[in-house]
């Protein structure tokens, strides 16, 4: 403990934001704490950035000195504005140069050991109300701040790369985490223009944790040869409406990051079924092949390499009419769409299910858990997030689905000007199989005390850039669509990793804490 005449930090103490005239300091002057820094610098802060590598500070503060000279030159930031961040930005030759800081960031390799022994020399340089913070994305908080001898103070603030750029901050509480800590994180980083959300100290937090659904199914459905990457990745943006793909993205994140990501998050929740790492980037990884950094990943990045096209089906003539049953839940709008295309619907009254009766006397049917392999001339069209605005469809069918029923569903879907690709038979589809994993672990984060709904879908939107959230998609869907979804896949995918949780079991029948989940409009 710093015993010295440090000015007291009764923000952090009262549980308001850090006030812009103190110190704040980063340790750790790689990409990360760089891009925290300069977060720090713009609000106002005088900052001080240390790294234990000799140089590396001074060579830091230059490199976010060009940033802010590029911020100038687009016109995002005044020169009179640089000037004054660039002499309030401070390289640390060493920790006792922090000691009158009022926050301490943490952004060193993720290795607990090394984190730990960091905060154990911390504690004895700053004041005893110096808010500490680790960046760690993939570590326990609690663990990282277990060693020391006042961990009330310490939480995580894991800032998304780049910092600068990207709003979220999730502000995790440890289990010794004091209110007024994580009341002076929250307010903190709203004042420096960001979106803080508020979560627990469980494997993955709120991102990490939610989003493995969104690479695992694709790389599950690669693997059973149900698509290549670029049709799955064309399916998932153009009608899951998500920024980019799953291959696409971890070319881009980096196939070794977001494959020890995945295997973290599993051997934290003890090998969960749920979590379970995919082989087929384990050899991506094991061969080198890293994604863009290293030229190559799930596709080639060379000089002149060509990227792959998705499987797009052939021009098929549109059927004469179609014979609606039921309300095609929970495709909705999707009749509409029919009848403005110019395809004759005629509307008969439910019996079982919901579906379309095409002139071949076959059935084209919602995405529902089931496979066409089940049925003697079934074809499955997949779940978009909006089906108006979808610029693509999946559709499945069996080796004995016939050829017309199959080119009537194509040429349907194309009537209502969408492109088409045609996958290999699997249930739950892309997107339906997608969006339910993500609302079962979404459900179940809520229930076990992770996050609010709310911070859950801010979390996933701004973090990963979903287009809604994985609760706000679930309550646009019927009430118990996913649940049931999952449980068709799990009889079909016997071993756990489709089992709806229970959480999601009482969402469905209305037994949420508080009657969550008994209204789907609400």
């Amino acid at each position: 403990m710093n015993t010295g005449a440090v000015e007291q930090n009764t923000d952090a103490l009262r549980g308001r934001a850090i006030d812009p005239d103190r110190v704040v300091a980063v340790v750790g002057a790689g990409a990360m704490g760089q891009g925290i820094a300069q977060v720090a610098l713009v609000a106002g802060h005088p900052v001080r950035l240390h790294d234990t590598l000799p140089g590396r500070a001074g060579e830091a503060a230059e490199a976010i000195g060009a940033r802010l000279d590029r911020l100038v030159t687009k016109g995002r930031m005044t020169a009179a504005a640089r000037d004054a961040a660039r002499a309030r930005l401070h390289p640390a030759a060493g920790l006792a140069e922090l000691s009158d800081a009022a926050l301490v960031i943490e952004a060193v390799v993720e290795q607990l050991s090394v984190k730990q022994e960091l905060f154990r020399e911390l504690e004895g340089v700053v004041s005893d109300d110096c808010l500490l913070a680790t960046n760690t994305s993939s570590l326990s908080v609690t663990a990282v701040g277990g060693v020391l001898s006042r961990p009330g103070r310490f939480l995580g603030l894991h800032f998304f790369n780049p910092a600068p750029l990207l709003p979220l901050v999730e502000v995790v509480s440890s289990a010794a985490t004091g209110a007024d800590a994580a009341r002076c994180a929250l307010a903190t980083v709203t004042a420096w223009g960001k979106t803080p959300v508020s979560c627990a100290d469980l494997p993955g937090f709120i991102v990490n944790r939610i989003a493995r659904p969104f690479y695992a199914e694709a790389f599950a459905l690669l693997e059973d040869k149900v698509a290549d990457p670029a049709t799955l990745d064309a399916v998932l943006r153009e009608s899951g409406g998500f920024r980019m793909g799953p291959f696409e993205l971890t070319d881009l994140i980096g196939q070794d990051v977001n494959e020890a990501v995945t295997r973290s998050v599993w051997e934290s929740f003890f090998r969960s079924p749920k979590f379970l790492p995919s082989l087929p980037q384990r050899r991506l990884v094991e061969a080198g092949s890293l994604g863009r950094k290293s030229g190559r990943g799930w596709y080639d990045y060379a000089d002149g390499a060509e990227r792959p096209r998705p499987h797009t089906a052939a021009p098929a003539a549109p059927p004469a009419y179609v014979v609606a049953e039921g309300d095609l839940d929970p495709a909705p709008g999707l009749l509409e769409l029919i009848a403005e295309s110019g395809v004759t619907l005629r509307r008969e009254p439910e019996d079982e299910g919901t579906r379309l009766i095409l002139p071949s006397g076959g059935q084209l049917v919602p995405v529902d858990g089931q496979t066409s392999t089940e049925y003697r001339d079934v074809v499955y069209f997949d779940l978009a997030l909006d089906y108006r605005a979808a610029t693509r469809i999946a559709l499945s069918a069996a080796p004995h689905t016939g050829e017309r029923t199959l080119q009537e569903a194509v040429g349907l879907f194309q009537a209502l000007g969408k492109k088409v690709s045609v996958i290999k038979d699997a249930p739950g589809m892309i997107v339906a199989r997608t969006v339910a994993m993500l609302i079962d672990l979404a459900t179940d984060a809520v229930a076990k005390g992770v996050a609010t709904e709310e911070d859950i879908d801010t979390a996933m939107r701004l973090g990963v850039n979903y287009p809604v959230g994985p609760l706000e998609w679930n309550r646009k869907l019927p009430l118990g669509y996913a649940h049931e979804l999952l449980e068709s896949i799990d009889e079909r995918v016997p071993g756990g990793r489709y089992a709806p949780g229970l959480a999601l079991f009482l969402h469905t029948h209305g037994l949420a804490p508080d009657g969550e989940g008994s209204d789907p409009d609400s």
